[in-house]
């Protein structure tokens, strides 16, 4: 079975909040996880994570706290995973390197490799703006799932990929 880490859900839970409360403008480490139940430390060093990689800013002082670096429109599911766990492999043969001990006999090697290609590029399709319209009531879905017409495949099978 294929899961993403506690520290993605985490991740990907922060970055709906904050694209969701944009317009107060930034949030605290504090809020977010008082809002989710997610313990503070861990969600700190998360949101820390996320503004190394460039798609958080921090702001410090007393209204301090965390704000999106870009629109949330801009901003792939992929992204944040990545920022968090880094590459993403579903077998050591997917690697860089690509080596294990039966390379030589594999007859899977490229039928996986497809599978992770694929796994990539849906969660690259799918950005914090589509997560955030996900939570609105069954009209907005449906009719932001019929403007993008094809997606709506992609969609189907992200409900397979735990992400949140």
């Amino acid at each position: 079975m294929l899961k993403l880490t506690k520290k993605a859900d985490y991740g990907l839970m922060a970055m709906k909040h904050l694209a969701e409360h944009a317009e107060r403008g930034a949030c605290s480490a504090k809020d977010v996880a008082d809002a989710y139940g997610i313990p503070q430390e861990a969600l700190a060093k998360i949101l820390q994570r996320l503004v190394k990689a460039g798609l958080l800013h921090s702001q410090h002082g007393t209204n301090g706290g965390y704000t999106l670096a870009r629109d949330a429109g801009m901003i792939s599911a992929f992204e944040v995973i990545r920022a968090i766990d880094g590459p993403l492999f579903i077998t050591s043969c997917v690697t860089v390197r690509g080596e294990c001990d039966q390379s030589d006999r594999c007859n899977i090697r490229e039928p996986l490799r497809r599978v992770s290609h694929g796994i990539e590029e849906l969660l690259r399709s799918i950005t914090i703006l589509e997560m955030r319209e996900e939570s609105g009531n069954g009209s907005e879905k449906a009719a932001g799932s019929k403007a993008r017409g094809d997606k709506v495949k992609a969609k189907s099978v992200a409900e397979l990929v735990t992400i949140g």
